[in-house]
């Protein structure tokens, strides 16, 4: 485990991958969840790559700066963990608002980048209104009261029934999360609308939808990879936390995209 210390808030990380000279890959995680999201994805893969995972602000071990965020501070932290451990370029993977971080990178930053995965995300999610709610709902009741409509938008029936060890954990960490992480990040979704930027975006893409999501269903997907210059689309078995729901399936997609798939150009 390690710390990066920032002028408002500290950040906590972890690099797995034996290899020093292996290629850097960069998980992003989701709202609500930390860097143990990635723990099935980083059990296989980090036989290729060194893997840098971390927690966003304001959740899991990272500290909370006050509210509000905006995704241009979500991607800055992206960066600022890249300087500290001069790490010139990295794929990059990341889920709902991590996708949205990816895409920011990649239109702000991207000779920074080389593949880019994106999972379970848009160009905007939901509006600045329902944001607003869920925020003052927060605000003034805690996460606790979200977790079982959480549970069911992030995985699917058959998946709840069968892994109530797996689901406990993800809504453990859920809860845990600080109401000024949840609700600064919260309000980076409600202003982040990259419809009219993506087509920027040059390095290799890979879109993953899970076909039952109901926050970012499959069409959410399949646009992003359509606009921007290098993009295909995938969708696996499963709701919006399709990489712990179809974890073998997206393992083999990620293997397949980083390793032989072309590089973005440097």
């Amino acid at each position: 485990m390690y710390y990066l210390d920032l002028p408002d808030h500290r950040l906590h990380y972890t690099i797995d991958g034996d290899d020093p000279a292996a290629p850097w890959l960069v998980f992003c995680n989701s709202l609500g969840t930390d860097l143990h999201m990635w723990d099935a994805q980083v059990a296989v893969l980090s036989r290729h790559f060194r893997i840098l995972r971390y927690d966003r602000r304001g959740h899991g071990q990272s500290s909370a700066p006050p509210p509000p965020y905006s995704l241009a501070d979500l991607g800055s932290d992206v960066i600022a963990l890249l300087d500290a451990r001069e790490i010139e370029r990295t794929h990059f993977c990341g889920l709902s608002i991590g996708g949205l971080t990816g895409q920011w990178l990649a239109i702000n930053a991207g000779h920074r980048l080389d593949k880019i995965v994106i999972c379970a995300t848009a160009t905007k999610i939901g509006t600045a209104e329902g944001w607003a709610v869920r925020m003052n709902d927060v605000r003034m009741n805690g996460l606790e009261p979200l977790a079982t409509a959480t549970a069911e938008r992030w995985f699917t029936p058959t998946f709840r029934a069968a892994e109530h060890g797996v689901v406990g954990a993800v809504l453990e960490g859920f809860a845990a999360t600080s109401v000024d992480g949840y609700t600064g990040c919260c309000a980076a979704l409600a202003g982040a609308d990259l419809g009219e930027e993506i087509e920027q975006i040059a390095n290799p893409l890979l879109a993953i939808s899970g076909d039952d999501d109901p926050v970012c269903p499959p069409s959410d997907l399949e646009h992003i990879s359509v606009r921007v210059q290098q993009g295909r689309h995938l969708s696996l078995r499963g709701r919006h936390i399709v990489n712990i729901e179809a974890s073998q399936a997206f393992n083999a997609a990620l293997l397949d995209f980083l390793l032989n798939e072309p590089a973005a150009p440097r």
